[in-house]
């Protein structure tokens, strides 16, 4: 996956990376995303194991036990990376918001 894929994050990867900040299995991954999501962001079998596939490719998370039957994930130091550069980015987005909403500032 090319760095540039990664400039910002779709919702299910956003919320796929925030649910591997504590290690869990694909199963307990779309329940998680469902439930920190307030059950708005909803990812299926095949979108999350894509993801999981891709985001192991490139170091953002890493398999701590396979065993055969499930694999469990964590995410890593640059996967913790990543998702606290994509919260930034949102907390400027709802900053942006409020200021020229909310506030009235015109640019």
């Amino acid at each position: 996956m090319a760095r540039e894929q990664l400039q910002t994050l779709s919702e299910p990867m956003y919320f796929i990376l925030l649910a591997l900040t504590h290690p869990m299995h694909g199963y307990e991954i779309m329940q998680k995303v469902s439930a920190i999501s307030n059950e708005r962001v909803k990812v299926g079998a095949g979108t999350l194991y894509a993801l999981l596939t891709r985001f192991e490719n490139e170091g953002i998370i890493l398999r701590i036990k396979d065993d055969g039957r499930r694999k469990t994930y964590k995410i890593t130091e640059k996967g913790r990376e990543f998702l606290e550069r994509e919260y930034t980015r949102l907390k400027e987005s709802i900053k942006a918001y409020d200021n020229y909403i909310l506030e009235g500032i015109k640019t």
